[in-house]
């Protein structure tokens, strides 16, 4: 199976050795970022550092003159990813031999909220998410379709992988994150999800619902939850918290607007490409989810991108109704190009990741419709971490 490894620009930048020690693990192509959320990350064979802390969310190259006058723009990066990061690793990976496909993280970023609050989602109870643009604003929209654009098409890439180009809710780790102390489930990080600035207002307005009534019916659905009980699970879980009508009504809503973005996105991207350009999206098959992996309807997806990358660290199951997808669209339109289902393994075991089992996993993957891997993160893991990837590989 052809196989990608994630890759920051300060992994392979100041280090000679990167782009033949990557290539060496027997991956054909890097996921590069190309735009990023703030992070602290470990460079564990670095010849100049251990640690690199980006600060803010950033365009890790200089951001074009589109953005001159605008407001919201990108963040240019500080120290930890100077100049041209992106192309100056580009450049040197593709001279190891490696296809760059760029990694760009969208509607994720902490500095944007802070700086612009009302931007930001608003929940039931008025609690800003900084770290979670509200994708159903037109500013909002404008910027991460324009920044799609800018950030997928990098010189030397062949493809781009855009992350969190959906609704981001209020499960995210920010910062030292202390929200575990209730388990919300399912159900109760739907429910914290809901934005209610005046964007989403107006929205429901339009499905029916008077917003004020519907923040009113959360917090009030939500007390027993803080008390202790349980939330439910799935979908029909939201339904007996909100009432099935209503929750009908707010997801519309919210499907809705993701399914616009991604097709503005992805149509964006495409008429900045050259031909053959790749467009993939980090996804979930449930499209009431919230993340990095955006929720989508797959077979919306599939008409609408060339494939997707789908989380299966601990169970490729999520692949399964991309799959099924993909094969009815490869029987109805016979002059479709192949359909790519990437399967995202975790290959870090400090972070939960299991790079002893991959063969056995991406084999599974393979079974249930995958097309290719996708391992996270190279420039994390640990040399025993990537041994293990390199005979994985080699079997593969």
């Amino acid at each position: 199976m052809r196989a990608s490894a994630f890759v920051y620009p300060w992994d392979v930048n100041g280090d000679p050795e990167a782009p033949a020690r990557i290539a060496g693990l027997g991956v054909a192509q890097v996921t590069l970022a190309s735009a990023y959320h703030s992070t602290r990350a470990l460079t564990p064979r670095h010849p100049r550092h251990r640690i690199v802390t980006a600060e803010h969310a950033a365009v890790l190259y200089p951001p074009g003159a589109r953005w001159a006058g605008r407001t919201p723009r990108p963040y240019p990066s500080g120290d930890w990813a100077p100049g041209d990061a992106f192309g100056e690793a580009a450049d040197a990976l593709a001279a190891a031999g490696l296809q760059v496909n760029t990694w760009v993280v969208l509607a994720h970023n902490s500095r944007l909220g802070a700086d612009h609050p009302d931007t930001s989602v608003v929940n039931a109870y008025g609690d800003r998410y900084p770290w979670a643009p509200c994708i159903a604003q037109p500013a909002t929209r404008a910027y991460l379709t324009a920044l799609a654009a800018e950030a997928a098409v990098r010189p030397g890439a062949s493809g781009t992988e855009l992350e969190s180009l959906g609704w981001y809710g209020l499960a995210h780790l920010h910062a030292h994150d202390k929200t575990a102390g209730v388990g919300l489930g399912d159900a109760g990080q739907y429910l914290m999800s809901l934005c209610f600035c005046p964007s989403c207002r107006e929205g429901y307005g339009a499905q029916g619902l008077d917003a004020g009534e519907l923040a009113a019916t959360v917090r009030a659905a939500l007390e027993p939850v803080w008390r202790g009980a349980p939330s439910g699970g799935g979908w029909a879980g939201v339904g007996e918290l909100l009432g099935e009508d209503t929750a009908a009504a707010t997801r519309a809503w919210r499907d809705a607007t993701a399914r616009t973005l991604q097709e503005a996105a992805v149509r964006a991207v495409r008429d900045a490409a050259p031909e053959g350009f790749q467009v993939l999206l980090h996804a979930d098959p449930v499209s009431y989810h919230c993340g990095a992996n955006t929720g989508v309807d797959p077979a919306h997806i599939l008409s609408v991108a060339d494939g997707v990358v789908v989380p299966c660290t601990g169970s490729p199951a999520s692949l399964t109704p991309f799959a099924r997808e993909a094969r009815g669209a490869g029987e109805a339109q016979s002059n479709r190009p192949a359909t790519v289902l990437a399967a995202n393994l975790t290959v870090v075991s400090g972070v939960g990741g299991s790079p002893a089992t991959l063969a056995a996993d991406a084999t599974e993957a393979r079974r249930l419709g995958a097309t290719e891997l996708r391992l996270y993160h190279v420039g994390l893991a640990s040399d025993g971490d990537l041994e293990q990837v390199r005979g994985a590989l080699a079997t593969l």
